[in-house]
């Protein structure tokens, strides 16, 4: 049964009520039947499951895009490896006099 927000359009009265569908809940304060369903802001699942799934799946979003960067990462390393291996060879062949 989904639990629902209403207020009373006779006696302003907001209330939550779970209601099984087809039924109408009456206000507690006044017993109207005149009711407005209200936008309620949905309840946040909080169970170990939950967050190990949101867990898992923020990592397999992230996961291109971290490998795209160590990628880089990885070949900025080498070119700047390669520069001075290269500086070192030319150092050696042309000593100061």
């Amino acid at each position: 049964m989904p639990l629902y927000e209403y207020q009373c359009r006779a006696c302003r009265h907001q209330f939550e009520a779970l209601v099984r569908t087809g039924d109408t809940p009456a206000c507690p304060s006044c017993k109207g039947e005149d009711l407005e369903r209200l936008l309620s802001i949905p309840a946040g699942v909080s169970t170990k499951e939950h967050s190990l799934a949101l867990a898992r799946a923020e990592r397999k979003r992230w996961q291109p895009v971290h490998k795209g960067r160590e990628y880089e990462e990885y070949q900025s390393a080498l070119k700047e490896h390669d520069e001075h291996r290269m500086d070192a060879a030319e150092t050696k062949r042309h000593p100061d006099d």
